[in-house]
Protein backbone atom coordinates (compact mmCIF):
# COMPACT_ATOMS: atom_id res chain seq x y z
CA UNK A 1 0.00 0.00 0.00
CA UNK A 2 1.32 3.53 -1.07
CA UNK A 3 1.72 5.84 2.05
CA UNK A 4 0.75 9.53 1.67
CA UNK A 5 1.85 12.69 3.88
CA UNK A 6 -0.53 14.69 5.78
CA UNK A 7 0.51 18.09 7.77
CA UNK A 8 -1.50 19.02 10.57
CA UNK A 9 -1.64 22.43 12.41
CA UNK A 10 -2.69 21.48 16.06
CA UNK A 11 -2.21 23.69 19.71
CA UNK A 12 1.27 22.31 20.79
CA UNK A 13 0.12 21.29 24.20
CA UNK A 14 -2.99 19.51 22.64
CA UNK A 15 -0.09 17.79 20.36
CA UNK A 16 1.93 16.63 23.89
CA UNK A 17 -0.99 15.73 25.94
CA UNK A 18 -2.15 13.46 22.51
CA UNK A 19 1.03 11.96 22.32
CA UNK A 20 1.28 10.79 26.14
CA UNK A 21 -2.19 9.39 25.69
CA UNK A 22 -1.65 7.64 22.78
CA UNK A 23 2.04 6.37 24.16
CA UNK A 24 0.25 5.42 27.19
CA UNK A 25 -2.26 3.00 24.90
CA UNK A 26 0.76 1.56 23.22
CA UNK A 27 0.36 3.83 19.92
CA UNK A 28 1.61 6.74 18.18
CA UNK A 29 0.08 10.09 16.85
CA UNK A 30 0.18 8.46 13.23
CA UNK A 31 -1.72 5.41 14.60
CA UNK A 32 -3.94 7.50 16.26
CA UNK A 33 -5.35 9.42 13.12
CA UNK A 34 -4.69 6.53 10.83
CA UNK A 35 -7.28 4.65 13.41
CA UNK A 36 -9.70 7.83 12.85
CA UNK A 37 -9.30 8.30 9.32
CA UNK A 38 -10.59 4.30 8.82
CA UNK A 39 -12.75 4.87 10.92
CA UNK A 40 -14.52 7.62 9.24
CA UNK A 41 -13.76 5.98 5.89
CA UNK A 42 -15.56 2.58 6.80
CA UNK A 43 -18.78 4.47 8.77
CA UNK A 44 -19.10 7.19 6.61
CA UNK A 45 -19.03 9.67 9.87
CA UNK A 46 -17.36 11.10 12.30
CA UNK A 47 -17.21 8.93 14.71
CA UNK A 48 -18.50 10.71 17.77
CA UNK A 49 -21.23 13.62 18.30
CA UNK A 50 -19.80 16.91 17.19
CA UNK A 51 -22.11 20.30 18.90
CA UNK A 52 -22.01 23.67 19.07
CA UNK A 53 -22.15 25.30 22.86
CA UNK A 54 -25.57 26.38 24.07
CA UNK A 55 -26.25 29.71 24.09
CA UNK A 56 -25.61 30.77 27.56
CA UNK A 57 -28.54 33.26 27.35
CA UNK A 58 -31.13 30.20 27.09
CA UNK A 59 -29.42 29.02 29.96
CA UNK A 60 -32.02 27.61 32.56
CA UNK A 61 -30.55 29.83 35.06
CA UNK A 62 -31.49 32.77 33.12
CA UNK A 63 -34.94 31.50 31.54
CA UNK A 64 -35.89 31.02 35.46
CA UNK A 65 -34.49 34.48 35.99
CA UNK A 66 -36.13 36.12 32.85
CA UNK A 67 -39.78 34.26 33.91
CA UNK A 68 -39.35 35.68 37.79
CA UNK A 69 -38.81 39.62 36.18
CA UNK A 70 -42.21 39.16 33.63
CA UNK A 71 -43.91 37.85 36.38
CA UNK A 72 -42.86 40.60 38.86
CA UNK A 73 -43.39 42.90 35.75
CA UNK A 74 -46.73 41.75 35.33
CA UNK A 75 -47.26 42.40 39.11
CA UNK A 76 -46.55 45.91 38.56
CA UNK A 77 -43.13 46.07 40.05
CA UNK A 78 -40.13 46.64 38.07
CA UNK A 79 -37.42 45.04 38.87
CA UNK A 80 -33.59 45.40 37.28
CA UNK A 81 -32.20 41.94 36.33
CA UNK A 82 -28.56 40.98 34.74
CA UNK A 83 -28.55 37.72 32.11
CA UNK A 84 -25.53 36.20 32.37
CA UNK A 85 -23.87 36.27 29.01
Amino acid sequence: MAQATINLRIDANLKREMEIICKAMGMNLTTAFTIFAKKVTNERRIPFEITAPADPFYSEENIARLKESISQLEKGHGTIHEVDL
